[in-house]
């Protein structure tokens, strides 16, 4: 949970730190099926870092602070499990990073999305020109890019990259909806889901398909496929467990 909210949620090093050390305590909970990235209610998700701390001069033997930002924010887009952004309001600069981290995007019909780089004569480090036109059309990137304006949620999905637009007032109880939907699915499937479709990103077509092959015939070992199959066969609701 993003909690400063007289700072619109800007990143510093205690947020990052903490970001890093949850993500890692959910690795190792076999209880914890989702994770969800929100945000106090306040008018952003995030404004992205602090630029006070961004300047600041690391400490010798210390990492500077956008170093640390690609080892929390690598942490976030690498965490095995399924990782829902749930965006209540304005989300920009850093805090529009941070949701190119997540796999699926749940966004209030309030919230708007954007890079402002341009708009400080600042160079994106942890996303913003690299990964944006992997997730957008390319024009629609340097469109945001370029001309360091917010979008709004609804027109954001049209792109692809807020997955759903929802009532402001219904936008949690969305996301507690959905992740009790991907609770019930087997966590094992989920994270080989994930696993190949983010390697699938940098790989070719056959490369992928390779990858994927791999994986289903390691999958045909676990007790999940087995449980599946026989709760379809005998017309009952499957219990994962995840091995």
């Amino acid at each position: 949970m993003l909690n400063r909210p007289k700072a619109f949620n800007s990143l510093t090093r205690t947020i990052l730190d903490d970001l890093a050390i949850a993500l890692t305590d959910f690795e190792q909970d076999d209880n914890i099926r989702v994770v969800v990235l929100a945000a106090t209610d306040c008018p952003a998700f995030c404004a992205g870092a602090d630029l006070k701390q961004v300047l600041e001069k690391a400490e010798p033997g210390e990492k500077d602070f956008l170093m640390q930002c690609r080892t929390s924010f690598g942490a976030l887009r690498n965490c095995s499990k399924p990782v829902i952004a749930a965006i209540n309001g304005m989300t920009m600069v850093g805090g529009l990073e941070l949701t190119m981290c997540c796999d699926i995007v749940i966004a209030s019909n309030k919230a708007t999305l954007g890079d402002a780089h341009s708009n400080f004569g600042v160079f994106p480090g942890v996303g913003g020109a690299a990964i944006l036109p992997k997730l957008v059309p390319v024009n629609v990137a340097k469109y945001l890019l370029f001309t360091g304006k917010s979008l709004p949620a609804s027109e954001m999905k049209q792109y692809g990259l807020v997955n759903e637009i929802v009532e402001h007032e219904q936008l949690y109880s969305r996301v507690q909806e959905l992740c009790d939907d991907l609770a019930e699915k087997s966590p094992l499937v989920l994270q080989r889901m994930k696993k190949i479709a983010n390697q699938a990103q940098d790989q070719t077509r056959q490369s992928a398909l390779d990858s994927e092959l791999l994986e289903l015939r390691e999958h045909f070992l676990s007790a999940d496929i087995q449980e599946g199959l026989a709760a379809f066969s005998e017309k009952r609701k499957p219990v994962f467990i995840g091995n």
